[in-house]
């Protein structure tokens, strides 16, 4: 029986469960939105489960609350970067998905991509961006056109493609609102790909099609006319040189329980990494949950798969 359709464990076995949800960061709405969905379908399957929306009070809430687990469902820093993976292994208080280590080299693009490159896994070509000098000479050394994108941010905020020299000075300059580290990489002419990664198995890839310039946030969350292919249309043998590529991806960052990762396809045919989110969305507009329908998990059984790998890796 595969990792992701092994029994989930009775709703009591779970205890008292926490859906962390919210924060800070930029991706606040879509956490708010994945969230909510999360802990409605907890509570429905019987599940002893509350939110907690996480502000300055966390702390507080954490310790006075009779928690046995947490779902981490904060989408960027402070709840996908390790901070909170920290706070809660300080506390004793299991929770879902990756680890301090895996959360942290996720969340920081420039770091996933020098891992990846030191074990020869393909990924674009980059450079780090911190001044208009920095833009020229990645401009000289990359060529046209290019991707500009905040080293820690999600859900495609501060993202811009770019043509020229002077474009790609105001993409730096808008992307280091969001982040003091801003990569720019070499644009990937080609279909983009989603993949899921649920206990440790690769779930159908999902191609994306998008009017947009790219997969932007708009396309994410918002537009109507976003096109979403599964099965994806590769053949046989690509598809799984792609399922193959993800799943060594993730555990080369250590990726544990759930994750999805984001590659691109050239006009050859290869395939390219850009990165791995370690809490990705599921909202109505989710791609985990929709490559685990694909899979014949509706999103209950996708959400206690998650909640069960907490249990099962962490006690």
């Amino acid at each position: 029986m595969s990792a992701q359709r092994q029994p989930n464990l009775e709703p009591a076995a779970f205890g008292r469960v926490a859906v962390l949800y919210g924060g800070k960061s930029a991706e606040r709405e879509v956490s708010l939105k994945s969230g909510a969905m999360v802990l409605q379908s907890l509570q429905a399957a019987g599940v002893d489960a509350f939110g907690i929306d996480v502000g300055d009070d966390l702390l507080q809430r954490l310790q006075a609350e009779k928690i046995d687990r947490a779902f981490i469902i904060l989408h960027g820093r402070g709840g996908e970067d390790g901070s909170m993976q920290g706070l809660l292994e300080c506390l004793d208080i299991p929770y879902t998905g990756s680890g301090i280590l895996a959360s942290a080299l996720a969340m920081d693009k420039l770091r996933t991509k020098q891992l990846w490159i030191s074990l020869g896994l393909p990924t674009p070509r980059h450079a780090v961006l911190a001044s208009e000098q920095d833009c020229r000479q990645a401009a000289a050394e990359l060529g046209f056109p290019l991707i500009v994108k905040p080293a820690h941010e999600g859900s495609s905020i501060g993202m811009a493609k770019v043509e020229g020299v002077e474009a790609l000075i105001q993409a730096w300059q808008g992307a280091a609102v969001y982040d003091s580290q801003v990569l720019v990489e070499q644009w990937i002419q080609g279909p983009e790909f989603t993949v899921a990664w649920l206990r440790g198995e690769v779930l159908p890839p999902i191609r994306l099609g998008t009017p947009h310039t790219f997969y932007d946030y708009d396309a994410k969350y918002l537009a109507s006319d976003t096109r979403y292919q599964i099965p994806c249309g590769l053949d046989a043998d690509k598809e799984e040189e792609l399922k193959q590529l993800t799943a060594r991806a993730c555990e080369t960052l250590g990726i544990q329980g759930w994750a999805r990762a984001d590659v691109m396809q050239d006009a050859e045919g290869r395939f390219w990494l850009l990165e791995v989110n370690t809490a990705p969305g599921m909202t109505d507009h989710s791609l985990v949950p929709m490559a685990a329908r694909a899979a014949g998990l509706d999103f209950q059984q996708l959400v206690l798969a998650i909640l069960t790998d907490s249990v099962q890796a962490r006690g």
